[in-house]
């Protein structure tokens, strides 16, 4: 007979991710402490351990998780222009606004968390790691302002696709929120965004 394998540790890193796949296949309403111990096969009140403030951590967690990402600028491509170079304002702001997109449409469940829960922990980092790089690639003083304008792009572009993917629509079998078409009018709309925040 094998040996029984030792349970996988409970994490606050398993929790989100059990949570995010509730979210996305059931939707954010099904999303009960109950639900979500049963997914990890723990006791409800064990996820209190991790999560002291219980759903309204949960749901910070969640919002905090698809709006914290990344971009590092220079010639690894996330953040460069075509020849390599040191990141333009332009570029830089490209990266962070795709790589929002995208972190955003990974995980349509959370989106109207992320829509309305302030940014904490990392997600504010986040935000003020964009702002530094942007005003540091040239855009100054105007940087607060442009990654504002950038985040609400995001944020309202996102929520038209998933809209329009029908993702939202139980009665629908769409299991990606995205769309080609969507891809096509988000990269054309921020062409028109950079462009007016350079103007």
């Amino acid at each position: 007979m094998p040996a029984k394998r030792p349970p996988v540790p409970l994490s606050r890193e398993r929790i989100i991710d059990a949570a995010l796949h509730i979210a996305d296949g059931q939707g954010l309403r099904r999303l009960t402490m109950r639900r979500l111990g049963d997914a990890l096969q723990v006791e409800a009140m064990a996820v209190y351990h991790h999560l002291p403030r219980g759903k309204e951590a949960l749901m910070d967690a969640l919002a905090e998780h698809v709006t914290a990402v990344q971009v590092a600028p220079g010639p690894d491509g996330s953040g460069a222009d075509e020849s390599g170079a040191a990141s333009s304002w332009q570029e830089l702001a490209r990266a962070w606004a795709r790589a929002s997109r995208t972190a955003l449409l990974e995980h349509p469940g959370v989106l109207s968390l992320a829509l309305v829960k302030p940014p904490k922990g990392a997600a504010l980092l986040s935000i003020g790691e964009q702002i530094e790089q942007l005003r540091d690639a040239g855009l100054g003083d105007a940087a607060p302002a442009a990654v504002r304008a950038l985040r609400a792009y995001v944020f309202g572009s996102v929520a038209v696709e998933v809209q329009q993917s029908g993702w939202a629509d139980p009665d629908a079998d769409v299991r990606d929120a995205r769309t080609a078409e969507g891809e096509r009018e988000f990269e054309q709309g921020l062409d028109a965004l950079i462009a007016g925040l350079g103007g």
